[in-house]
């Protein structure tokens, strides 16, 4: 949104975070501001900007918040269902925003596409998720769906729940992806024991497990880099 042109505002409505958006622009705000824009009103006792300032002062700023769960914030007085919905909603917007949109048929070159998409979505997640990426026979994006959540395990991520939607979508080969909430990368033994159970179970289903890219806060890892998954020395496009 552009700023509005002419005098800024005067007086007490120079400090009301609505006008200085209409007039200076959403740059000029403060996460506080912003975020009491985006509550809208207050709770009992204080404003829109107090709620706001106390908010981000509990999660430690945006980033804690974002990783909140739903249930961190049902204490907060004066945040009732809407405003956790909205909350909840406009980091997820942000998220899907600043991932772009993958879209059925493109065309998935390497780990870094993965990366590049999931990172927005998995950098502040709280807990480990597990997904598969279904592809065709072309490595052509079908879809994305999430297998399970909680610490990766060979109990959590069962061959049958990592394949069942590969086999619906009749995909030829699949990307697993996991987050580290740590923020480091690097496979564990449990990370490598999970891929290789899996890449087993995908020979034997006839649907080939083309990488296992972990994203956390400070970049990637790709098992196939890694040797865990074919030949490390591959070449682009996961070995195609």
């Amino acid at each position: 949104m552009s700023a509005r042109s002419g005098p800024p505002p005067r007086g007490p409505a120079a400090d009301r975070p609505r006008e200085r958006l209409e007039f200076l622009g959403p740059e000029a705000l403060s996460d506080t501001e912003l975020m009491a824009l985006l509550l809208g009103t207050g709770g009992p006792g204080r404003d829109a900007l107090a709620l706001a300032a106390a908010l981000l002062a509990r999660h430690d700023g945006l980033l804690g918040l974002a990783r909140a769960g739903p249930g961190e914030a049902l204490a907060m007085p004066g945040l009732g269902p809407a405003k956790r919905a909205a909350l909840r909603a406009s980091f997820e917007l942000a998220r899907r925003l600043a991932a772009g949109r993958w879209r059925a048929g493109e065309a998935i070159r390497g780990p870094e596409d993965v990366h590049r998409h999931f990172h927005p979505r998995l950098r502040h997640a709280s807990r480990e998720q597990f997904l598969v990426v279904l592809l065709d026979g072309r490595h052509r994006l079908i879809r994305h769906e999430t297998v399970s959540e909680g610490t990766l395990t060979a109990s959590l991520v069962h061959p049958r729940e990592v394949f069942r939607p590969a086999l619906r979508a009749a995909a030829a080969a699949l990307i697993l992806v996991h987050n580290h909430p740590s923020g480091d990368p690097a496979p564990s033994p449990e990370d490598r024991q999970v891929t290789a159970r899996l890449v087993q179970a995908g020979e034997i289903l006839g649907v080939r497990v083309l990488d296992h890219v972990i994203v956390a806060e400070r970049g990637y890892t790709s098992l196939r880099e890694e040797g865990v998954i074919g030949d490390p020395q591959a070449p682009p496009a996961f070995g195609r």
